[in-house]
């Protein structure tokens, strides 16, 4: 079974995850709905975030294999900001928040951790993601150090810890599109980071 599951942790390794693959799910359609229950089950049943992501990573593959419509449901990104978002779900006081997401090539996002677990599944394009880890010195407590890169492409999925620190950068010529699960943002520990100037701040 070819890996194209990954789990990101806060010190910056990308760990490979066995995916399922596509003919192990049922041929019957998977609407939103079931897959929103289910995945508000698992954050019932699973207090830790790494269970919790180990078994919603499989929904949002079979939910993504079995829903054609979500492959176009998504906006050309906005000239001037180069990205755009398209709000799936989001219910207040429900833990979670679906998006599809789209990049333009030549965009880099700032260096940010979410403060919540996340799953990213690349529907479209390319998405190299550089990932950082905390590094502080007595000097500068924010400092970060660069633990690698990689690069993802249609058919694989990302899962992020809430400390998890990365930055996107879209390649190629045509936009990335993700499809974008967080849970319940902890604006505490929500961060942009500047690798340079060695500062975090919240956003």
């Amino acid at each position: 079974m070819e890996t194209t599951d990954w789990l990101v942790t806060e010190a910056g390794d990308c760990l490979p995850c066995e995916a399922p693959e596509d003919d192990d799910f049922p041929a019957q359609p998977y609407r939103l709905y079931r897959f929103l229950t289910e995945v508000e089950d698992i954050l019932n049943e699973h207090q830790d975030d790494r269970a919790r992501l180990s078994a919603i990573r499989p929904l949002v593959r079979r939910l993504l294999v079995s829903s054609d419509w979500l492959q176009g449901e998504y906006r050309d990104p906005d000239p001037k900001t180069g990205w755009s978002v398209v709000m799936l779900y989001d219910e207040p006081d429900f833990p979670l928040t679906v998006q599809m997401v789209a990049w333009s090539p030549g965009c880099v996002s700032p260096i940010h951790n979410h403060g919540t677990w996340g799953v990213v599944a690349i529907v479209g394009g390319e998405e190299k993601n550089t990932l950082w880890r905390r590094s502080p010195t007595s000097q500068h407590p924010d400092r970060l150090e660069r633990a690698g890169d990689r690069t993802f492409v249609p058919g694989e999925i990302i899962s992020f810890l809430p400390d998890a620190i990365h930055c996107v950068e879209p390649l190629g010529d045509e936009p990335t599109i993700t499809f974008n699960l967080y849970g319940k943002t902890d604006f505490d520990r929500r961060f942009e980071f500047d690798a340079i100037a060695h500062t975090a701040r919240k956003f």
